[in-house]
């Protein structure tokens, strides 16, 4: 079993910054890519970073620039630093990690709980 928690989320002024940290445990065996997903009031579920294990990244075109995804590999945790936020970033955003268990050697998408991310005008 695998565990992904949120945290950094909260309430920011247009032009501010944050930064979200998502750490994995439980019986981890590897990961492999991880990332976040945000998800506006209203709106789908929208792809906003991505990065490999070896640190390739991948932005959604409304955050590049503004956004960087890294990772520790050694503390098994993703993290989103969100620089210049406007109000259109308001959504929950939620981690996730391609992760193979020790159980069995299957790649499963786990997910955290989701950290609410406001910015104000």
């Amino acid at each position: 079993q695998v565990q992904l928690v949120e945290s950094g989320g909260g309430l920011v002024q247009a032009g501010g910054s944050l930064r979200l940290s998502c750490a994995a445990s439980g019986s981890i065996f590897t990961i492999n890519a991880m990332g976040w997903y945000r998800q506006a009031p209203g709106k789908q579920r929208e792809l906003v970073a991505t990065i490999t294990s070896g640190g390739s990244t991948n932005y959604a075109d409304s955050v590049k620039g503004r956004f960087t995804i890294s990772r520790d590999n050694a503390k098994n945790t993703v993290y989103l630093q969100m620089n210049s936020l406007k109000p259109e970033d308001t959504a929950v955003y939620y981690c996730y990690a391609n992760a193979v268990p020790r159980v069995e050697p299957y790649e499963y998408r786990y997910w955290g709980q989701g950290t609410q991310v406001t910015v104000s005008s």
